[in-house]
């Protein structure tokens, strides 16, 4: 499957496929060189310095940018694994979709879903798709909000070394996203002072509004990166008014 869907899909926002082996039992797929390795390394692997609030926003907007090109092809792609591990960064942290290999055909024509087994990871999988095995655009959106809320606040979707009640991420911080006072509070501690409030206000009201329980009340990928992410505020820091 991810030789099928890489082999005819090319975007600068999608991992590149260079090439291919297949020898008896063997199978090897050979991609581009991220030097930069996963957006979860970065987040929580404490493995350099600090991702910015301007960078956090770039990748974020690098993803979606991919996202739109698989929602919006000819044939529209689901891609069902949107996480911070699948967002590999080149050497100038442009982030780029990878591992295609739960990637799934979308609706045509009149279906509004997808039926199919339940796959993906626990934590950034939408609950109707848990539930029922309906698979549409508006899943992977849900797995993007989620991606979202960890740059914002610095947590993994699930963490079951913090009290029990702030284990799931999502569960957690969906209903301070609406509290501006609260949602500055929980913001990442190690981006103190980056970020203009409105700003960060704004792309946690995204944020909210993609992990919404109701799966039409989520924005599409398209209305994300021509509506939230064009507006230039949300890249501003505090350092562009120095």
């Amino acid at each position: 499957a991810e030789v099928n869907y890489l082999g005819q899909l090319q975007h600068p926002n999608l991992v590149k496929l260079i090439g291919y082996c297949c020898e008896e039992d063997h199978r090897l797929l050979v991609y581009e060189y991220m030097s930069s390795g996963s957006l979860e390394n970065h987040l929580f692997r404490r493995i350099s310095e600090t991702l910015t609030w301007t960078r956090r926003m770039k990748i974020a907007l690098h993803a979606a940018k991919g996202l739109a090109f698989l929602h919006d092809a000819e044939r529209p792609v689901i891609y069902r694994d949107f996480k911070t591990s699948n967002i590999l960064l080149d050497v100038d942290f442009n982030a780029k979709l990878s591992d295609f290999g739960l990637a799934k055909d979308g609706p045509m024509g009149d279906q509004t879903h997808v039926s199919t087994r339940v796959m993906g990871t626990y934590g950034y999988a939408a609950p109707e798709y848990i539930m029922t095995g309906h698979l549409t655009a508006r899943s992977d959106i849900y797995g993007f909000g989620v991606v979202l809320l960890e740059m914002l606040i610095g947590r993994k979707a699930l963490d079951k070394s913090r009290p029990s009640h702030e284990h799931n991420l999502v569960d957690w911080a969906r209903p301070l996203l609406t509290h501006e006072k609260k949602c500055l509070k929980i913001l990442d501690p190690r981006m103190d002072g980056q970020y203009l409030p409105k700003a960060a206000i704004k792309v946690a009201n995204l944020a909210h509004k993609c992990i919404s329980q109701n799966p039409k009340g989520r924005p599409t990928v398209s209305h994300i990166v021509q509506g939230s992410f064009y507006e230039s505020d949300v890249f501003m820091s505090c350092f562009d008014y120095l």
